[in-house]
């Protein structure tokens, strides 16, 4: 899989353990498609500073998926029931 797909991914299940900047910036790096310069001109930090604060959330991504795991968990859970009857296909993705 994709490293920034992954990325996103896991963002989705962990991003609200980020800080608000690691976020802000995780939002406009991958999301808004900004660049490092973009950014720190934004946000009047520096273009170095920026990159830290996503590698620092990326770490912390990373981390959480690895103590954790639920994005691998949902994955599996997701290719397991694609073979199931749609009825029941649907009420279990309804709980997850």
């Amino acid at each position: 899989m994709d490293k920034t797909v992954y990325l996103i991914n896991l963002f989705d299940y962990y991003g609200d353990l980020l800080t608000e900047k690691q976020k802000e910036y995780f939002k406009e790096y991958y999301f808004n498609n900004l660049s490092l310069s973009e950014i720190s001109d934004n946000s009047k930090v520096s273009r170095n500073g920026v990159h830290k604060a996503l590698k620092e959330a990326e770490g912390k991504l990373n981390y959480y998926e690895n103590v954790l795991s639920e994005y691998k968990r949902s994955v599996k859970i997701k290719n397991l029931i694609k073979d199931l009857d749609d009825d029941i296909k649907k009420k279990i993705e309804e709980l997850i």
